[in-house]
């Protein structure tokens, strides 16, 4: 009888406890028990300008969110264009508690080693500006991404081009009817890089401009490499291109730097194509410099990645971000010329 009621007294008192615990809030924390937000954000390249202007548009949004009364810290970290580097970050990262990590691949191919660790630790991975293969997006359910479509910055682009060749004769030099274009493409077999050559060209052909390509050369999206090489064109005595066409503002910057440094007439030079409408590149519109551009709205990155990021680490409802495809937001682009400049500016 005593052993009976030694156990009973024992079950009586674990019941209490468990019952206490419930009303003290012992239970596994909620959302609304979560008294500071951790974000990681890993970039490829800090100096990537489009991307630093992203990331202060994006530290704008955190910093409205603490006046808010929201206590969130976000830890930013760059890759220097090392993906193993990289992977060591994003470890890190998750190692010092962020809920969920915002990544802009170093090498847009190589995703497994951060999605592995990611799925292992259980932190939402938000992948941007750098679009990965999609097989590899669907390798886990809290992996997603926010950017735009590349080949549509390429078809405007294009589109741009052409445009200013059926209005204005003087971009064909040598009178021939067809352009004479260079291009300096970013990196080496990335895709964005890819799509927006293809879609220019495959934009110019099908507005009925005739093109002969005069050269290529692969400049990074960096203005100092895209300098060098249209020096070197320069130096060749390639006077004969009437149109340079830039997978980004920088590259373009760089083919304008090189006709300045070379003291050419601005007469004599070529028509000059960007995308992203940094706020350099928009600056070289408005003088002149640059004859058009491909606005890629940083800011409305910036405002969805934030917004994700948020949501993720605070287990909220996504239903309200309008996710295509449950993983996908995409933001559009927008063509700019001189006519219509000053309202991105703005």
């Amino acid at each position: 009888m005593k052993v009976f009621m030694k156990g009973y007294k024992y079950s009586l008192l674990l019941i209490l406890i468990l019952a206490a615990m419930q009303l003290t809030g012992c239970s596994v924390p909620k959302n609304n028990d979560i008294t500071q937000i951790k974000i990681g954000v890993a970039l490829y390249d800090q100096y990537d300008t489009y991307l630093s202007q992203l990331m202060d548009s994006f530290n704008e949004y955190v910093t409205d969110e603490r006046k808010r009364g929201t206590d969130i810290v976000v830890s930013v970290v760059s890759a220097s264009q090392s993906q193993t580097k990289q992977n060591d970050q994003v470890q890190e990262l998750i190692d010092s508690g962020c809920r969920v990590i915002c990544v802009n691949l170093v090498d847009r191919t190589d995703p497994t080693i951060i999605i592995d660790m990611a799925r292992k630790a259980n932190v939402p991975i938000v992948f941007f500006n750098r679009e990965l293969v999609e097989s590899d997006l669907m390798q886990w359910e809290k992996l997603y991404y926010v950017g735009a479509y590349a080949f549509e910055s390429g078809i405007m682009q294009g589109q741009l081009v052409a445009n200013d060749f059926k209005e204005d004769e003087t971009i064909d030099k040598n009178g021939d009817g067809i352009i004479q274009y260079f291009v300096l493409e970013g990196e080496a077999g990335h895709q964005d890089a890819i799509l927006r050559t293809e879609y220019a060209i495959d934009a110019l052909q099908n507005a009925g401009v005739k093109v002969d390509k005069e050269g290529y050369a692969i400049a990074n999206f960096n203005r100092e490499q895209a300098q060098a090489k249209i020096s070197q064109c320069i130096s060749d005595g390639m006077d004969d291109i009437e149109v340079i066409i830039a997978n980004n503002d920088d590259m373009a910057l760089g083919a304008i730097d090189a006709y300045e440094a070379a003291k050419i007439s601005r007469t004599k030079w070529p028509k000059i194509y960007g995308i992203d409408g940094t706020e350099e590149g928009l600056l070289a519109l408005m003088d002149g410099t640059m004859s058009g551009t491909v606005y890629n709205d940083k800011e409305g990155q910036a405002k969805a990645l934030f917004e994700l990021a948020l949501a993720l680490a605070t287990d909220s409802d996504l239903s309200d971000l309008e996710l295509i495809d449950s993983k996908y937001i995409r933001l559009p682009y927008s063509k700019v010329t001189s006519e219509n400049v000053s309202d991105f500016m703005e």
